[in-house]
């Protein structure tokens, strides 16, 4: 019997707001522990909340930018529940009424475009944090209070490439509206996921178990992947599926028995007692609609029609808003779109994934890889030799005009100097001037990369060429 997996995600972003959500505690990140905190959100008794109206604005521009429905008449909730990290032993959430619904992302896959569903997204704050040192536990509260989009799909995805793809998309879209800055190391972006497994053809869920701790779209993708197969391995034994909580132990590459899963009616929600309903109106909306960038899919679109990239291209470049700022910059000071397109396609991104960096944090500007390449458009330097070049502006940040010349890297051009140095590689070679003699046409390519490698690259490529073929007819 064949198995396809159900995976819905459900995903809490921490919002780029300057306070909390409940009082003017700062958001920092990274301070001595319990040291942004007050009254409010350590939830002293008489301490009274009041609604952060960025935490809004800010929301619901994650909802028009997921192509939510917004909900104009919404209220705060109380989930009760009794963690250590939890001082008031409740959260201040949405539960019946959330601020955005109905939404949806797409994405591309093998089978072509997908529609995954956004169920809803609310607003809620975050809870502290608990340290572990040894037997003993400590909680941070500096956390407490921050606030959190939580944003749950629809149980659309069928593999763990697919949740991969939607969570990296999602994120995309997040840094383009700056709602958040989804640093996941620092945990204001977090995934769990509800997995479950049925025979394919069927209509009818399975048991679903959710898994936590799941802090990059590789742990994401490998934890699902784990789980699936679990699953599987169970009903084919015959065992049963428990609905329960599990989390993703990267050191073991598996999935871990937390707690079995509650209900939410064991969380007994009621209105928020302490705080008014909130009420949006078409204006309010509108005015925020006005405020919306240019996202992921309308920038790739444009990227195809105006600057002719192909879709590959256009889509690797859009990902990242950096990166798309970074490519723009690069054309409108008159660079080539699509040699651009190929430099950040093959060094720049190379060597950023190698060393696990982003865009902003390189040491030359986009200014500096068009005058490198208009270096090598001008045949002052080889193609070669432009890539050395760029490694040094990488490391130094210098421009690649003063790398040139101090270096000595300007492309030989002169005929008789070139001429001179194939004609002693061919005296060095003579297998490879009679293997030509004998038809082997691969002795061509072999003299042109010794003549490249004497010249320790800076002949002009085509000139070699020439050269190479007309002294080997001589001989």
């Amino acid at each position: 019997m064949d198995f396809e997996a159900v995976i819905g995600l459900e995903i809490h972003a921490e919002l780029s707001t300057k306070s909390k959500i409940f009082c003017s505690c700062t958001t920092e990140f990274g301070k001595d522990a319990n040291t942004h905190c007050c009254p409010v959100c350590l939830g002293l008794p008489g301490a009274l909340p009041v609604l952060n109206k960025s935490v809004v604005d800010f929301a619901i521009k994650a909802g028009l930018a997921l192509n939510c429905k917004i909900n104009k008449d919404t209220y705060m909730a109380r989930k009760n529940y009794f963690y250590p990290d939890a001082p008031k032993n409740y959260q201040i959430t949405q539960h019946e009424t959330p601020l955005c619904s109905e939404g949806y992302i797409e994405i591309e896959t093998d089978e072509g475009v997908k529609r995954i569903g956004i169920q809803r997204i609310h607003i809620e704050e975050d809870a502290g944090k608990a340290l572990h040192e040894g037997e003993n536990s400590l909680i941070d509260f500096n956390r407490s209070g921050v606030p959190l989009i939580e944003i749950v799909t629809n149980p659309d995805m069928r593999s763990p490439k697919e949740a991969r793809m939607f969570f990296e998309k999602l994120r995309s879209i997040l840094l383009y509206t700056e709602v958040s800055d989804c640093k996941m190391q620092e945990g204001s972006l977090r995934c769990d996921a509800n997995v479950s497994v049925r025979p394919k053809g069927s209509t009818e869920f399975g048991v679903k178990t959710e898994i936590k701790n799941m802090n990059s779209f590789k742990a994401l993708e490998k934890a699902l992947e784990y789980e699936i197969e679990r699953q599987i391995n169970a009903i084919k034994k015959g065992e049963r599926i428990v609905q329960e909580t599990r989390r993703w132990d990267e050191a073991r590459g598996q999935t871990i028995v937390m707690r079995s899963k509650e209900e939410a009616h064991d969380y007994r929600y009621f209105p928020e007692p302490d705080m008014v309903y909130l009420k949006l109106d078409d204006e309010w909306i509108e005015d925020i609609r006005k405020t919306m960038p240019e996202l992921p899919d309308e920038k790739k679109k444009r990227y195809i029609e105006e600057f002719g990239l192909p879709e590959y291209d256009a889509n690797i470049i859009t990902t990242s808003k950096e990166l798309a700022a970074f490519f723009e910059e690069a054309v409108n000071i008159g660079g080539n779109p699509k040699t651009i397109s190929n430099w950040i396609m093959g060094e720049v991104l190379r060597i950023l994934n190698d060393r696990e960096m982003e865009i902003t944090d390189v040491k030359f500007t986009a200014k500096d890889l068009v005058k490198l390449i208009s270096l090598v458009e001008k045949g002052t330097i080889s193609n070669t030799i432009a890539k050395k070049v760029f490694v040094d502006m990488f490391e130094t940040g210098k421009d690649p005009e003063k790398i040139v010349e101090e270096k000595g890297l300007v492309q030989i051009t002169d005929e008789a100097a070139i001429r001179e140095i194939v004609n002693k590689v061919l005296d060095e070679n003579p297998q490879s001037v009679t293997d030509f003699k004998n038809g082997k046409t691969k002795a061509v390519g072999f003299i042109v990369g010794q003549v490249m490698k004497a010249s320790k690259g800076k002949a002009n490529p085509q000139m070699v060429n020439k050269l190479v073929e007309e002294e080997l007819l001589k001989r």
